[in-house]
């Protein structure tokens, strides 16, 4: 069992975030992501998250805001983007870990929902399901099985259907 603790990230673990992204993605598009997403309305001190060894991070966590658009309503939501784990560490349950916490501080934080885009096998586990259930959609191409989305709290989706909005950076990497 290995002895980590789970805490929101600060400055010092910027340049350890940016190695860790790179590594656990193997190229540094996720790193680019963030860096720019800090620099956004859209980052949440509190919703990036870093798993650490005493203070080597070995997992991190990202929730920015998101809004899922239809006509001319806009609703709140959350991207989870991007979650990294490095190699060395993973299959040990820190990723889990950092979901659970991510998403329990986001509900404690108010936000009433989150979009992911990710492994289908994985997600459902945290009570994702597929987004096309409220009618949300991607505003690119992909399977539908990859997309999904949970409510924080239970009809916070009920009257929510459109396409999710990123923020610009996801489109700049």
């Amino acid at each position: 069992m290995i002895n980590y603790s789970i805490r929101e990230e600060n400055q010092e673990d910027y340049p350890q975030i940016y190695q860790l992204n790179a590594l656990a993605f193997g190229q540094k598009n996720e790193s680019k992501l963030v860096e720019k997403l800090r620099q956004t309305a859209h980052y949440i001190p509190e919703l990036s998250l870093v798993a650490t060894i005493e203070e080597k991070v070995i997992g991190f966590i990202l929730f920015t805001h998101i809004q899922i658009i239809e006509n001319k309503l806009s609703y709140p939501s959350l991207a989870l983007a991007p979650m990294a784990v490095h190699p060395d560490f993973q299959k040990e349950g820190i990723g889990s870990q950092l979901v659970k916490a991510g998403l329990d501080k986001a509900q404690k934080l108010g936000h009433p929902s989150v979009i992911v885009l990710g492994h289908p096998q994985y997600y459902p586990r945290f009570g994702f399901v597929s987004a096309a259930r409220w009618n949300i959609r991607c505003p690119f191409e992909v399977p539908q099985e990859v997309f999904m989305a949970l409510e924080l709290n239970p009809g916070s989706l009920d009257d929510t259907s459109g396409i999710v909005r990123y923020a610009d950076a996801f489109a700049e990497v």
